[in-house]
């Protein structure tokens, strides 16, 4: 196909802006709708052990005994927190369902439970006042006269709503930046593929003037395959054999294009779907502990405390798994700014070499340390990473095992090693082990704990300081990992420090 030098080159097609905006609407709507179940989620779960705290502590209240004084003279006894009065100060209040008030009364704690605050009297309080002023009452019959024992939540649930607030005000300014934001870089996804579709049309109106039907039909089918891609057909492929020559390599292409999106793609779904089981998880066992507590639990302190240990244990990891969902997500977006400064890097490792000692007396933890071993980076970042290392080594190495931390500069790099005599890495896991949500092992995941994410955040905070990672693994002997970051300008000569 001969070609017209002579002519300018015509400018690219632009993308239509009604699909840009409606990409973006449907983009900022699935993260709006995100942010308010996690919102929702948050407030029910925060309000729901307000709840259960107040309803223990009343509980607990009735239990160790009330004043003999309080049904003969109707005073008011204040016990810690508490308050007993005679329910003639009346609450403005919600009634507790009555298949929940069935429910906690089961216990043999009998009485009717409600949710409100006092009288405002003539004046019209503010929405900050009632809030605060917001009681947890259990009314019961001693002696033949009714007392209501009532506990304030109303603080500890403003600081709530307050907590929720900031949240919200954070989010609804990260979905105006990705509004803002999302436009340019849905043309620019776009782009590609418009001008693509335009030049197969040119191609297309160019053949068919040449009067060859032959090529006609071939550019109409590249056209073709081009305009049935989405989401949802990622997979459909451009036949390279079919086409004429001068096609071949726009076709190629094109599938390196496709194949290259659809790696993005599904790497994406497998993001979502990893981190939904792990999220599941948590819950489930929750809610299997919560189902043993109110079965046997109430009557029997060990498996009382057993579910209470096991509850705690679940939510801390879920929170932590959030917190390295939420960082990966701020990192993908690109939300992570570095604040960089020079530093020894020794004072990081030797301070964390400290921290996992005082912590975790199972294991020895060594350190050789070169001084100065001066780095340009985030500090906080940086020691976040050592940490996820020194973590995965005391996790994964036996009870009075060493693990050994060292900081060895040169004049273009610092070496920070972290090295254990655990269990090992087999030699086809290594290359995966910085992927999110893998796990060479299963089982022991199951026994020490972790979503396998961490080495995934330390790969995050390498990559944007221009450093790598050496692995070097043997199962059954142990691990050595090391982090190689690029030495500052102002590196000067080292001593070793043990």
């Amino acid at each position: 196909m001969s070609s017209r030098s002579g002519q300018s080159q015509a400018p690219a097609p632009a993308v239509r802006p009604s699909l840009v905006q409606k990409l973006n609407a449907r983009l900022a709507g699935r993260l709006l709708a995100g942010f308010l179940a996690i919102n929702v989620l948050i407030l029910v779960l925060g309000a729901s052990v307000l709840f259960w705290n107040a309803e223990h502590g009343v509980r607990d209240v009735v239990r160790s005994g009330l004043p003999s004084e309080l049904g003969k003279t109707w005073e008011v006894f204040d016990i810690g927190p508490y308050r007993l009065a005679s329910p003639g100060e009346a609450l403005a209040s919600w009634r507790v369902p009555g298949f929940l008030q069935k429910w906690l009364s089961r216990d043999a704690v009998q009485g009717v439970r409600e949710i409100g605050r006092p009288p405002a009297g003539q004046t019209r309080e503010s929405l900050f006042n009632q809030i605060q002023s917001l009681q947890y009452a259990l009314t019961i019959e001693s002696s033949g006269q009714p007392i209501q024992i009532s506990y304030a939540i109303g603080q500890s649930f403003y600081v709530l709503l307050i907590l929720l607030l900031v949240l919200l005000a954070m989010e609804l300014l990260l979905l105006i930046r990705e509004l803002l934001r999302g436009p340019r870089r849905i043309r620019q996804i776009l782009q590609p593929l418009y001008e693509l579709a335009e030049a197969a049309r040119t191609l297309n109106a160019e053949v068919s003037s040449l009067g060859s039907q032959s090529e006609e039909h071939q550019i109409e089918a590249l056209a073709g395959v081009i305009s049935k891609i989405d989401a949802s057909r990622l997979d459909r492929r451009i036949s390279v054999d079919s086409a004429q020559d001068e096609l071949k390599g726009l076709a190629s292409a094109i599938n390196d294009m496709l194949n290259r999106i659809h790696q993005s793609y599904q790497s994406q779904v497998r993001f979502v779907s990893d981190a939904s089981h792990e999220l599941r998880t948590p819950i489930s066992v929750i809610q299997g502990y919560v189902n043993l507590l109110d079965r046997w639990g109430k009557n029997d302190e060990k498996t009382l405390q057993e579910s209470i240990d096991a509850i705690k244990s679940e939510t801390q990891s879920m929170k932590e798994l959030v917190e390295q969902l939420l960082f990966l997500a701020r990192g993908d977006n690109e939300t992570i700014q570095l604040h960089r400064e020079t530093f020894d890097v020794c004072e990081v490792v030797d301070e964390i070499a400290r921290e996992a000692q005082m912590i975790d007396p199972a294991h020895r933890v060594e350190t050789s340390l070169r001084r100065p071993a001066l780095i340009d980076a985030d500090k906080p970042l940086i020691k976040q990473a050592v940490r996820i290392l020194v973590d995965n080594s005391i996790k994964y190495s036996p009870d009075g095992e060493t693990i050994v931390l060292k900081v060895a500069p040169d004049s273009q790099s610092v070496r920070i090693t972290v090295q254990d005599s655990g269990i090992g890495i087999a030699p086809e896991s290594i290359p995966l082990v910085f992927n999110r949500f893998y796990r060479s092992d299963e089982s022991r995941t199951r026994k020490t704990g972790g979503a396998g994410l961490g080495l995934s955040i330390a790969k995050w905070i390498m990559e944007r300081h221009g450093a790598h990672f050496e692995v070097l693994s043997r199962v059954g002997v142990g691990t050595r990992i090391t982090m190689v970051m690029p030495a500052s300008a102002n590196s000067g000569p080292q001593r070793e420090v043990t």
